[in-house]
């Protein structure tokens, strides 16, 4: 008996099957039709509005009739090399170096307990505690510490408690401290700096620490070193890309901000403040456009450090 095959031709390929072929064999074009949204966005809204700030810090302010003109002029970058200028840049300078290095110091025994010590249980609870003071707001709590660190505060009365009420008097004497009390001094400046960004240290470092191999640590014992030769030339030297991530974060944020140094700490002006009181209270937006460099060019370079030491690879 015959039988007669019959075959159906292959249906026509849709459009949408066309172009899917068409981005599979062309990898690289796909990337970039990916690529193109999110880098128009980060170019035009971040980079654009940037680079719109910048230009205007070459606009001239008339300090008489208190309006910007579009005559261009270098004056307004000169003027930060002005002793009073100058000043609020080391001084903010300064506040990031020391903040970063004292948060490095606290940060990295609570991480290496994190990493190396505790139960996965015990973990999950110090993972609370250090995010939690993150999902308060920010000026709740600058405002809580004010509350802290005043006369009558819970500070105060901790240390009259331990008799420690002579030893906060005499940091209060220290050259450069200024204040007659911790909440209006440069010291609970520096606290509360340390306070609001020691998370971003621990976290990074703990992540680093959390990868350190257990061999390593076995071998260095093996070869006949003490613990604390294991903890200067394995472990920290291991923990540098991490504690160097997290200087990121506080560097960067301490460098910035304008609401701590406003609400606590004696009088004086940071590089956050003072392009807030420029642009916002003299309306002189050139010279803030001009301070607002500054930040710009500290961490660029402070990156450009960093990166040397493998802080992208911990981020």
């Amino acid at each position: 008996m015959d039988r007669t095959l019959s075959m159906t031709p292959p249906s026509a390929p849709t459009p949408m099957r066309r172009i899917a072929s068409m981005l599979y064999r062309r990898p690289n074009f796909y990337l970039l039709l990916l690529l193109t949204p999110p880098l128009l966005w980060f170019g035009i809204i971040y980079i654009g509005s940037l680079l719109s700030l910048l230009w205007q810090g070459f606009y001239t302010f008339d300090d008489f009739t208190m309006t910007v003109s579009t005559d261009l002029t270098l004056q307004n970058f000169v003027n930060l090399f002005q002793p009073a200028n100058y000043d609020i840049i080391l001084r903010t300078l300064g506040m990031a170096i020391a903040v970063t290095l004292f948060s490095a110091l606290l940060a990295f025994p609570v991480a290496y307990y994190m990493a190396r010590c505790c139960s996965e249980r015990m973990k999950a609870v110090f993972y609370i505690g250090v995010m939690l003071p993150m999902w308060a707001s920010y000026i709740v709590k600058v405002y809580a510490w004010t509350l802290l660190l005043s006369k009558d505060g819970v500070l105060y009365w901790f240390a009259s408690l331990l008799h420690l009420d002579g030893v906060v008097d005499a940091l209060l004497q220290l050259p450069g401290i200024g204040g007659k009390t911790l909440s209006t001094s440069n010291l609970g400046r520096f606290l509360v700096f340390t306070y609001i960004w020691l998370p971003f240290m621990i976290l990074p470092i703990q992540a680093v620490l959390e990868r350190l191999p257990p061999s390593v640590l076995q071998a260095s014992a093996d070869l006949g070193a003490t613990p604390r030769q294991t903890l200067l030339h394995v472990i920290l030297p291991l923990a540098v890309p991490g504690v160097a991530a997290g200087s990121i974060f506080t560097f960067s944020l301490t460098l910035g901000d304008y609401i701590v140094p406003q609400l606590v700490g004696p009088p004086g002006y940071f590089l956050g403040s003072m392009v807030y009181a420029q642009q916002g209270a003299i309306g002189n937006m050139p010279m803030a456009a001009a301070f607002t460099l500054v930040p710009i060019v500290l961490i660029a370079v402070y990156l450009s450090i960093v990166k040397r030491m493998g802080a992208f690879d911990a981020l």
